[in-house]
């Protein structure tokens, strides 16, 4: 099968024919229709973070595909369903996180596309405990940002636990912002989305933003002359955004941080933060309940998924892409445009 292969951190991915992995014990080997390309592939593949990937790494955790055979045991996922292969490869089940319901913070995890190798590729392994069915009215091409920009955004909106009434900024309209602001929507809140590029305002005020922001103009005047905000998820990985977005919020706001700054940085005033009641939330991805209400939400209508379809011999070019700031969205890598079979 062909893959996208990390060979060593911070050099090119290569295509390579490498073999078709076997499904072990209570594991799936799927078919991948789909993969999104989200900024932690790259950092992943640079290895810019502190916990290091495996060597010889196969990256991608927004994978949708067909579940083609099934390793040893009980699996809860029948040959023929089609699956998603997200971040949180593997939970313990008996961590007092995954316990409680935390699984995404679990002592003992693997990561796909990180520990284990992910979705760039024709196939891949995953554990059939925690890959997501994708539900009919959900194609693969939309299903695979939900994958993890959708639940992300979800679910650090979630924790955040929005009110009626209240104000969502959202800092970033790209692959998780785009999502972000719908679900804000969704929970009932109004909202506001800020960035710094034109076409990324336009596309805020096409999926119903109440106010648009321009970081490059007087951002602190306008969001006061609003009302402030009463949560900001920031989903740059920009010190100085997640800063002004602090600035912004009321009294007992909330600021949900997902993006990774590449020197874990952040410095936020104490004195504004302890009279205000600001909270500062860090969120990470989200649970398969989380996904399944994430598909469920879209299937009804509720979201839609801004993508461009890529082949994966682009990779390289593709993550130039995303560190310009030329996707309008989420780039999502169709392995049957790339090998002319079927469009999903």
């Amino acid at each position: 099968m062909k893959a996208a292969v990390v060979p060593t951190l911070g050099a090119p991915l290569e295509i390579r024919d490498v073999p078709i992995p076997t499904a072990g014990p209570g594991q799936v080997l799927v078919r991948i229709e789909t993969c999104g390309l989200c900024h932690t592939d790259i950092h992943a593949a640079r290895g810019e973070w502190p916990v290091k990937p495996k060597e010889l790494l196969v990256p991608g955790h927004e994978g949708v595909g067909i579940v083609e055979a099934v390793g040893e045991g009980d699996l809860p996922v029948p040959v023929g369903q089609r699956v998603a292969l997200p971040w949180l490869g593997h939970a313990c089940g008996h961590c007092r996180y995954c316990v409680d319901g935390w699984e995404t913070y679990c002592t003992s995890p693997s990561y796909m596309g990180y520990t284990m190798d992910g979705s760039y590729a024709e196939y891949a392994v995953a554990w059939a405990s925690h890959v997501v069915p994708v539900p009919d009215g959900v194609a693969p091409i939309d299903a695979a940002p939900l994958t993890c920009a959708g639940v992300t955004t979800y679910k650090a909106l979630k924790v955040a636990h929005p009110q009626p009434g209240e104000t969502t900024m959202v800092v970033g309209v790209g692959g998780l912002g785009h999502l972000g602001l719908q679900y804000a929507r969704i929970f009932g809140t109004r909202t506001v989305a800020v960035d710094v590029h034109d076409d990324k305002l336009q596309l805020a005020q096409e999926l119903g933003a109440d106010h648009v922001v321009d970081a490059r103009g007087d951002q602190e005047s306008e969001l006061a002359a609003l009302g402030g905000v009463d949560i900001a998820l920031v989903t740059v990985p920009s010190p100085a955004a997640m800063h002004a977005a602090h600035a912004a919020l009321n009294p007992r706001g909330r600021l949900v941080i997902v993006g990774l700054p590449a020197d874990n940085r952040l410095e936020l005033p104490v004195f504004e933060t302890v009279l205000k009641g600001i909270s500062v939330i860090g969120s990470l991805v989200g649970t398969r309940n989380d996904l399944a209400t994430c598909f469920d939400l879209h299937a009804r209508g509720l979201t839609r998924v801004v993508t461009q379809r890529r082949r994966l011999e682009d990779v390289n070019d593709c993550f130039e892409e995303v560190l310009a700031g030329q996707v309008p969205a989420r780039l999502v890598f169709d392995m049957g445009v790339q090998h002319g079979g079927r469009q999903t």
